[in-house]
Protein backbone atom coordinates (compact mmCIF):
# COMPACT_ATOMS: atom_id res chain seq x y z
CA UNK A 1 0.00 0.00 0.00
CA UNK A 2 1.55 3.12 -1.56
CA UNK A 3 0.81 6.63 0.23
CA UNK A 4 1.58 9.69 -1.07
CA UNK A 5 1.48 13.10 1.44
CA UNK A 6 1.79 16.74 -0.80
CA UNK A 7 2.13 19.77 1.27
CA UNK A 8 3.67 23.08 0.74
CA UNK A 9 6.22 22.03 3.78
CA UNK A 10 7.54 18.45 5.10
CA UNK A 11 7.48 18.31 9.25
CA UNK A 12 7.42 22.38 9.47
CA UNK A 13 4.16 25.16 9.90
CA UNK A 14 1.30 23.70 11.20
CA UNK A 15 0.24 21.72 8.00
CA UNK A 16 3.78 20.45 7.64
CA UNK A 17 3.70 18.82 10.98
CA UNK A 18 0.28 17.48 10.14
CA UNK A 19 1.01 15.71 7.32
CA UNK A 20 4.17 14.05 8.92
CA UNK A 21 2.09 13.00 11.80
CA UNK A 22 -0.40 11.56 9.68
CA UNK A 23 2.65 10.07 7.38
CA UNK A 24 4.56 8.18 10.45
CA UNK A 25 1.30 6.98 11.50
CA UNK A 26 0.04 5.32 8.33
CA UNK A 27 3.96 4.03 7.87
CA UNK A 28 3.98 2.28 11.01
CA UNK A 29 0.38 0.71 9.87
CA UNK A 30 2.01 -0.83 7.36
CA UNK A 31 1.66 2.07 4.46
CA UNK A 32 4.80 2.83 1.90
CA UNK A 33 4.79 6.31 2.06
CA UNK A 34 6.47 9.26 0.36
CA UNK A 35 6.07 12.91 1.47
CA UNK A 36 5.95 15.06 -1.63
CA UNK A 37 6.89 18.81 -0.88
CA UNK A 38 7.38 22.44 -2.33
CA UNK A 39 9.21 24.52 0.06
CA UNK A 40 10.90 23.40 3.24
CA UNK A 41 11.46 20.34 5.35
CA UNK A 42 12.92 19.86 8.68
CA UNK A 43 13.92 16.83 10.09
CA UNK A 44 11.24 15.30 8.47
CA UNK A 45 11.64 11.29 8.81
CA UNK A 46 9.84 10.41 5.85
CA UNK A 47 11.04 9.46 2.72
CA UNK A 48 10.88 12.95 0.98
CA UNK A 49 10.43 14.04 -2.89
CA UNK A 50 11.34 18.18 -3.13
CA UNK A 51 9.05 19.65 -5.77
CA UNK A 52 10.92 21.93 -8.25
CA UNK A 53 13.48 24.10 -6.40
CA UNK A 54 13.86 28.02 -4.92
CA UNK A 55 13.85 29.59 -8.38
CA UNK A 56 10.87 27.44 -9.29
CA UNK A 57 9.09 28.97 -6.49
CA UNK A 58 9.97 32.41 -7.06
CA UNK A 59 9.30 32.88 -10.91
CA UNK A 60 5.43 30.85 -9.52
CA UNK A 61 5.15 33.72 -6.67
CA UNK A 62 5.95 36.63 -9.67
CA UNK A 63 3.62 34.90 -11.79
CA UNK A 64 0.98 34.46 -9.86
CA UNK A 65 1.47 38.28 -8.63
CA UNK A 66 0.90 39.87 -12.04
CA UNK A 67 -1.27 37.45 -13.27
CA UNK A 68 -3.81 36.56 -10.65
CA UNK A 69 -2.87 33.08 -11.43
CA UNK A 70 -2.03 31.29 -8.25
CA UNK A 71 -1.67 27.15 -9.24
CA UNK A 72 -1.06 27.62 -12.58
CA UNK A 73 2.90 27.87 -13.11
CA UNK A 74 5.70 25.33 -11.68
CA UNK A 75 4.55 23.16 -14.83
CA UNK A 76 8.03 21.67 -15.43
CA UNK A 77 8.38 21.17 -11.62
CA UNK A 78 5.21 19.24 -11.94
CA UNK A 79 5.49 17.12 -14.89
CA UNK A 80 8.60 15.71 -13.35
CA UNK A 81 6.62 15.12 -10.24
CA UNK A 82 4.32 13.17 -12.26
CA UNK A 83 7.11 10.96 -14.12
CA UNK A 84 8.44 10.24 -10.66
CA UNK A 85 4.83 9.22 -9.43
CA UNK A 86 3.97 7.29 -12.36
CA UNK A 87 6.99 4.95 -12.23
CA UNK A 88 6.00 4.53 -8.18
CA UNK A 89 2.41 4.10 -8.60
CA UNK A 90 1.00 5.27 -5.31
CA UNK A 91 -2.33 3.56 -4.40
CA UNK A 92 -3.34 6.92 -2.77
CA UNK A 93 -2.70 10.52 -2.31
CA UNK A 94 -3.49 12.77 1.05
CA UNK A 95 -3.69 16.31 -0.37
CA UNK A 96 -2.95 19.17 2.23
CA UNK A 97 -2.24 22.35 1.14
CA UNK A 98 -1.32 22.80 -2.79
CA UNK A 99 -1.56 26.39 -2.75
CA UNK A 100 2.26 28.01 -1.81
CA UNK A 101 3.50 28.79 -5.24
CA UNK A 102 5.16 25.08 -6.14
CA UNK A 103 2.78 22.91 -8.28
CA UNK A 104 0.26 23.35 -10.73
CA UNK A 105 -2.87 22.28 -10.06
CA UNK A 106 -3.71 21.62 -13.99
CA UNK A 107 -1.48 18.83 -14.71
CA UNK A 108 -1.73 17.20 -10.89
CA UNK A 109 -5.59 16.70 -11.27
CA UNK A 110 -5.18 15.76 -15.19
CA UNK A 111 -2.98 12.28 -13.57
CA UNK A 112 -5.12 12.04 -10.86
CA UNK A 113 -8.30 11.76 -13.11
CA UNK A 114 -6.03 9.17 -15.78
CA UNK A 115 -4.93 7.27 -12.66
CA UNK A 116 -8.10 6.86 -11.11
CA UNK A 117 -5.68 6.89 -7.79
CA UNK A 118 -8.25 7.63 -4.63
CA UNK A 119 -7.56 11.01 -3.01
CA UNK A 120 -8.40 12.50 0.41
CA UNK A 121 -8.17 15.58 0.53
CA UNK A 122 -7.35 17.60 3.67
CA UNK A 123 -8.30 21.46 3.69
CA UNK A 124 -6.69 23.77 5.34
CA UNK A 125 -8.40 26.72 4.79
CA UNK A 126 -10.99 27.90 1.83
CA UNK A 127 -8.67 28.48 -1.23
CA UNK A 128 -9.79 25.37 -3.19
CA UNK A 129 -13.32 26.94 -3.81
CA UNK A 130 -12.77 30.54 -4.26
CA UNK A 131 -11.74 32.47 -7.20
CA UNK A 132 -8.65 34.26 -5.33
CA UNK A 133 -8.62 34.14 -1.59
CA UNK A 134 -7.37 31.72 1.04
CA UNK A 135 -10.07 33.02 3.34
CA UNK A 136 -13.56 34.66 2.31
CA UNK A 137 -15.02 36.13 5.83
CA UNK A 138 -12.02 38.82 6.20
CA UNK A 139 -14.78 40.69 3.74
CA UNK A 140 -17.69 38.92 4.35
CA UNK A 141 -17.60 37.94 0.85
CA UNK A 142 -19.78 34.86 -0.12
CA UNK A 143 -19.75 34.88 -3.93
CA UNK A 144 -17.81 31.97 -3.94
CA UNK A 145 -21.06 29.94 -3.51
CA UNK A 146 -22.37 31.11 -6.61
CA UNK A 147 -19.07 32.44 -8.76
CA UNK A 148 -16.65 34.61 -7.53
CA UNK A 149 -15.91 38.40 -9.15
CA UNK A 150 -14.58 41.25 -8.74
CA UNK A 151 -12.56 39.96 -5.38
CA UNK A 152 -12.66 42.65 -2.80
CA UNK A 153 -9.32 40.87 -1.19
CA UNK A 154 -6.86 40.81 -4.11
CA UNK A 155 -4.32 42.13 -1.80
CA UNK A 156 -4.65 39.46 1.05
CA UNK A 157 -2.92 36.27 0.41
CA UNK A 158 -2.24 34.69 -2.22
CA UNK A 159 -1.90 38.53 -3.79
CA UNK A 160 -2.32 40.07 -6.91
CA UNK A 161 -0.59 43.32 -7.96
CA UNK A 162 -2.40 44.11 -11.27
CA UNK A 163 -5.07 41.91 -12.32
CA UNK A 164 -8.71 40.08 -10.95
CA UNK A 165 -8.92 36.95 -12.22
CA UNK A 166 -10.68 35.65 -9.25
CA UNK A 167 -13.95 34.53 -12.03
CA UNK A 168 -11.84 32.81 -14.11
CA UNK A 169 -10.15 31.13 -11.09
CA UNK A 170 -13.30 30.06 -9.77
CA UNK A 171 -14.57 28.75 -13.17
CA UNK A 172 -11.12 26.90 -13.48
CA UNK A 173 -10.73 25.32 -10.13
CA UNK A 174 -14.92 24.14 -10.75
CA UNK A 175 -13.82 22.42 -14.01
CA UNK A 176 -10.25 20.99 -12.47
CA UNK A 177 -11.31 19.60 -8.87
CA UNK A 178 -14.36 18.23 -9.92
CA UNK A 179 -14.69 14.65 -11.95
CA UNK A 180 -12.38 12.64 -9.55
CA UNK A 181 -14.12 9.57 -9.21
CA UNK A 182 -12.85 9.21 -5.49
CA UNK A 183 -11.93 12.09 -4.11
CA UNK A 184 -12.88 12.46 0.20
CA UNK A 185 -12.65 16.26 1.50
CA UNK A 186 -11.16 16.51 5.27
CA UNK A 187 -11.73 19.39 6.82
CA UNK A 188 -10.34 19.75 10.61
CA UNK A 189 -13.35 22.36 11.74
CA UNK A 190 -17.08 21.69 11.73
CA UNK A 191 -17.28 25.34 10.20
CA UNK A 192 -14.67 25.06 7.06
CA UNK A 193 -16.85 21.45 6.54
CA UNK A 194 -20.12 23.64 6.81
CA UNK A 195 -18.86 25.96 3.84
CA UNK A 196 -17.01 22.88 1.46
CA UNK A 197 -21.09 21.53 1.09
CA UNK A 198 -22.14 25.04 0.36
CA UNK A 199 -19.29 25.31 -2.51
CA UNK A 200 -19.04 23.65 -5.95
CA UNK A 201 -16.92 21.06 -3.92
CA UNK A 202 -20.62 19.95 -2.30
CA UNK A 203 -21.49 16.79 -4.23
CA UNK A 204 -17.98 14.96 -2.30
CA UNK A 205 -18.08 13.78 0.92
CA UNK A 206 -17.12 15.51 3.68
CA UNK A 207 -15.75 14.38 7.09
CA UNK A 208 -14.83 15.98 9.91
CA UNK A 209 -11.28 15.27 11.64
CA UNK A 210 -9.64 17.78 13.83
CA UNK A 211 -6.06 18.29 14.31
CA UNK A 212 -4.15 16.00 16.80
CA UNK A 213 -0.89 16.91 19.08
CA UNK A 214 1.65 14.92 20.50
CA UNK A 215 0.46 15.52 24.01
CA UNK A 216 3.84 13.84 25.22
CA UNK A 217 5.49 17.11 24.46
CA UNK A 218 2.69 19.29 24.87
CA UNK A 219 2.16 19.59 28.35
CA UNK A 220 2.16 21.12 31.45
CA UNK A 221 5.81 22.05 31.46
CA UNK A 222 8.11 24.39 33.59
CA UNK A 223 11.36 24.95 33.19
CA UNK A 224 13.40 28.01 34.74
CA UNK A 225 16.00 27.83 32.19
CA UNK A 226 13.91 28.64 29.40
CA UNK A 227 12.53 31.81 31.00
CA UNK A 228 15.80 32.67 31.95
CA UNK A 229 16.49 32.55 28.23
CA UNK A 230 13.73 35.23 26.84
CA UNK A 231 13.68 36.86 30.35
CA UNK A 232 10.31 35.97 31.51
CA UNK A 233 9.33 37.07 34.76
CA UNK A 234 5.88 37.48 36.32
CA UNK A 235 1.99 36.99 34.77
CA UNK A 236 2.01 37.15 31.24
CA UNK A 237 -0.34 36.42 28.39
CA UNK A 238 0.89 34.55 25.55
CA UNK A 239 0.47 34.53 21.18
CA UNK A 240 2.14 32.60 18.87
CA UNK A 241 1.88 32.26 14.80
CA UNK A 242 4.23 31.20 12.26
CA UNK A 243 3.91 34.43 10.47
CA UNK A 244 2.77 37.45 12.03
CA UNK A 245 0.42 39.99 10.47
CA UNK A 246 -3.11 42.24 11.01
CA UNK A 247 -4.76 38.87 9.63
CA UNK A 248 -3.50 36.78 13.14
CA UNK A 249 -4.13 40.35 15.05
CA UNK A 250 -0.88 41.74 15.64
CA UNK A 251 -2.69 45.59 15.68
CA UNK A 252 -5.16 43.97 18.26
CA UNK A 253 -2.08 43.17 20.62
CA UNK A 254 -0.45 46.44 20.25
CA UNK A 255 -4.04 48.10 21.16
CA UNK A 256 -4.56 45.56 23.77
CA UNK A 257 -1.52 46.25 25.57
CA UNK A 258 -2.58 49.93 25.51
CA UNK A 259 -5.60 49.04 27.86
CA UNK A 260 -4.30 46.08 29.85
CA UNK A 261 -3.02 46.34 33.41
CA UNK A 262 0.78 46.75 33.58
CA UNK A 263 0.65 43.89 35.64
CA UNK A 264 0.41 41.42 32.72
CA UNK A 265 3.37 41.01 30.36
CA UNK A 266 2.11 40.09 26.90
CA UNK A 267 4.61 37.70 25.11
CA UNK A 268 4.26 37.13 21.62
CA UNK A 269 6.14 34.40 20.03
CA UNK A 270 6.97 34.41 15.78
CA UNK A 271 7.83 37.90 15.19
CA UNK A 272 10.68 39.06 12.96
CA UNK A 273 13.23 41.05 13.74
CA UNK A 274 11.34 44.32 11.70
CA UNK A 275 7.80 43.74 13.82
CA UNK A 276 10.35 43.41 16.81
CA UNK A 277 11.57 46.71 16.54
CA UNK A 278 8.07 48.18 15.96
CA UNK A 279 6.17 46.72 19.12
CA UNK A 280 5.89 49.29 22.05
CA UNK A 281 7.01 48.30 25.75
CA UNK A 282 5.29 46.22 27.51
CA UNK A 283 5.20 43.22 24.56
CA UNK A 284 8.05 40.28 24.59
CA UNK A 285 9.02 39.65 21.43
CA UNK A 286 10.35 35.93 21.06
CA UNK A 287 11.44 34.56 17.42
CA UNK A 288 10.13 31.79 15.69
CA UNK A 289 11.14 28.32 16.73
CA UNK A 290 10.75 24.73 15.65
CA UNK A 291 11.64 23.75 19.33
CA UNK A 292 8.20 22.37 20.81
CA UNK A 293 9.70 22.12 24.09
CA UNK A 294 10.62 25.24 24.55
CA UNK A 295 6.88 26.37 22.92
CA UNK A 296 5.21 24.14 25.57
CA UNK A 297 7.39 25.66 28.65
CA UNK A 298 5.82 29.12 27.38
CA UNK A 299 2.38 27.77 26.99
CA UNK A 300 2.64 25.81 30.08
CA UNK A 301 3.62 29.37 32.04
CA UNK A 302 0.99 31.82 30.28
CA UNK A 303 -2.13 32.78 32.37
CA UNK A 304 -3.63 32.88 29.49
CA UNK A 305 -3.03 32.24 25.33
CA UNK A 306 -4.71 34.98 23.48
CA UNK A 307 -5.17 34.48 19.98
CA UNK A 308 -7.08 37.44 18.33
CA UNK A 309 -7.25 35.90 14.70
CA UNK A 310 -9.85 37.31 12.30
CA UNK A 311 -9.33 34.88 9.20
CA UNK A 312 -8.78 31.35 10.78
CA UNK A 313 -9.89 26.90 10.29
CA UNK A 314 -8.75 25.24 13.39
CA UNK A 315 -6.09 27.01 14.49
CA UNK A 316 -3.10 24.45 16.13
CA UNK A 317 -1.92 26.65 18.68
CA UNK A 318 -5.15 27.00 20.10
CA UNK A 319 -5.16 23.22 21.09
CA UNK A 320 -1.26 23.59 22.13
CA UNK A 321 -2.31 25.72 24.64
CA UNK A 322 -5.04 23.47 25.82
CA UNK A 323 -2.26 20.24 26.20
CA UNK A 324 -0.31 22.84 28.34
CA UNK A 325 -3.06 23.68 30.66
CA UNK A 326 -3.43 27.14 29.41
CA UNK A 327 -7.01 28.74 28.86
CA UNK A 328 -7.79 29.85 25.47
CA UNK A 329 -9.10 33.29 24.64
CA UNK A 330 -10.00 33.43 21.02
CA UNK A 331 -12.32 35.72 18.70
CA UNK A 332 -15.23 33.89 16.93
CA UNK A 333 -13.22 33.27 14.28
CA UNK A 334 -13.71 30.13 11.62
CA UNK A 335 -13.36 27.05 13.15
CA UNK A 336 -11.02 28.74 16.53
CA UNK A 337 -13.96 28.13 18.77
CA UNK A 338 -14.53 25.05 18.19
CA UNK A 339 -11.75 24.05 19.97
CA UNK A 340 -12.67 25.14 23.91
CA UNK A 341 -15.89 25.06 25.69
CA UNK A 342 -17.06 27.37 28.66
CA UNK A 343 -14.35 25.17 31.33
CA UNK A 344 -11.49 25.62 29.07
CA UNK A 345 -11.77 29.30 27.68
CA UNK A 346 -13.38 32.41 26.31
CA UNK A 347 -14.50 33.44 23.19
CA UNK A 348 -15.22 36.84 22.51
CA UNK A 349 -16.41 38.86 19.43
CA UNK A 350 -14.44 39.46 16.80
CA UNK A 351 -12.50 42.56 16.80
CA UNK A 352 -13.54 43.58 19.98
CA UNK A 353 -10.22 44.11 22.18
CA UNK A 354 -11.90 45.57 25.09
CA UNK A 355 -13.52 42.12 25.53
CA UNK A 356 -10.04 40.47 25.19
CA UNK A 357 -9.50 42.57 28.52
CA UNK A 358 -11.81 41.46 30.42
CA UNK A 359 -11.66 38.12 29.60
CA UNK A 360 -7.54 38.07 30.74
CA UNK A 361 -8.83 39.44 33.74
CA UNK A 362 -11.45 36.98 34.21
CA UNK A 363 -9.28 34.44 33.92
CA UNK A 364 -6.56 35.97 36.50
CA UNK A 365 -9.99 36.71 38.90
CA UNK A 366 -10.84 32.87 38.66
CA UNK A 367 -7.05 31.71 38.86
CA UNK A 368 -5.46 29.63 36.07
CA UNK A 369 -5.47 26.81 38.15
CA UNK A 370 -9.73 26.58 37.26
CA UNK A 371 -9.14 26.23 34.02
CA UNK A 372 -5.75 23.84 33.97
CA UNK A 373 -7.01 20.53 34.70
CA UNK A 374 -10.30 20.88 32.38
CA UNK A 375 -8.00 22.05 29.63
CA UNK A 376 -5.67 19.03 29.76
CA UNK A 377 -8.49 16.99 29.83
CA UNK A 378 -10.22 18.12 26.27
CA UNK A 379 -7.16 18.08 24.76
CA UNK A 380 -6.59 14.27 25.44
CA UNK A 381 -10.15 13.64 25.15
CA UNK A 382 -10.10 15.01 21.48
CA UNK A 383 -6.87 16.09 20.25
CA UNK A 384 -4.49 12.97 21.03
CA UNK A 385 -2.79 12.51 17.77
CA UNK A 386 -2.90 8.85 18.25
CA UNK A 387 -6.89 9.14 17.92
CA UNK A 388 -7.09 11.93 15.35
CA UNK A 389 -4.65 10.40 12.96
CA UNK A 390 -5.76 7.04 13.58
CA UNK A 391 -9.30 8.21 12.10
CA UNK A 392 -7.06 9.08 8.84
CA UNK A 393 -5.48 5.42 8.56
CA UNK A 394 -9.30 3.69 8.84
CA UNK A 395 -10.37 6.09 6.04
CA UNK A 396 -7.29 5.48 4.13
CA UNK A 397 -7.97 1.45 4.73
CA UNK A 398 -11.61 1.56 4.09
CA UNK A 399 -10.96 3.76 0.33
CA UNK A 400 -8.64 1.10 -0.44
CA UNK A 401 -10.60 -2.03 0.42
CA UNK A 402 -13.54 0.03 -1.56
CA UNK A 403 -10.77 0.13 -4.86
CA UNK A 404 -10.13 -3.70 -4.80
Amino acid sequence: MKLLLLNTSANTGSTGRIAEEIGLLAQQSGFDVRFAYGRQAVNSRLSLIKIGNKWDVRWHGVFSRMFDAHGFASKQATKKLIAELKKWKPDLVNIHNIHGYYINIELLFEYLKKEQIPVVWTFHDCWPFTGHCSYFDRYNCMKWQTGCHHCPNLNGYPESWFIDRSRANYLKKKSIFGGLKNLTIITPSQWLGKHVNKSFLKDYPVQVIHNGLDLTVFNETIDDKIFEKYQISGKYALGVASTWDNRKGLNDFVSLRNILSNEIQIVLVGLTAKQSAELPQGVMSIPRTENARELAVLYSGAQAFVNPTLVDNFPTTNIEALACGTPVITYNTGGSPEAVDEKTGIVVEKGNVVALKEAIENVLINGKEDYSNNCRHRAEELFNKNDRYSDYIALFSQLLSNKE
